[in-house]
């Protein structure tokens, strides 16, 4: 297992309240040793005027997913924290409104400084809707 802090879908999903991710619906649903897994419902608060999932909704789930995976994954969560300093997102295929999507997360790379983390996200018949890569950077806590 790659997590130094244990994850529960409790912890995690009480991490995101008050967030952007709360806020856009986000909820985390699957552990596994080197991945995590979080859905996003399609509805008002996601889509574009066409009423298709928005690419920016697709970005922030991706961020979510790297930045905390990044956070479990840290050596000393006491002292430190993960930043996301790049993504990138291609959007592969629409998902219109009333849909949900899921994203999971997995390393690439997780370094003392610099971790890279890849996030395909999928439709609710396990099509590919985006994959997405965020770089994250490792930086002491600030008092």
């Amino acid at each position: 297992m790659i997590w130094k802090t244990p994850p529960t879908l409790e912890g995690m999903n009480a991490m995101s309240a008050g967030t952007l991710g709360d806020t856009l619906g986000m909820r985390f649903v699957e552990i596994g040793d080197e991945y995590l897994v979080a859905e996003m419902p399609v509805d008002e608060r996601t889509v574009q005027p066409f009423r298709l999932l928005h690419g920016g909704a697709s970005v922030a789930l991706a961020e979510t997913l790297g930045s905390v995976a990044g956070f479990l994954s840290l050596d000393e969560p006491e002292t430190h924290i993960v930043v996301g300093v790049d993504i990138n997102a291609s959007h592969l295929r629409s998902v219109r409104e009333g849909g949900t999507v899921r994203g999971t997360v997995r390393p690439v790379r997780v370094g003392n400084t610099v971790q890279v983390w890849q996030i395909d996200i999928t439709d609710e018949w396990d099509k590919l809707v985006c994959v997405s890569r965020i770089t994250c950077q490792v930086v002491r806590r600030r008092e």
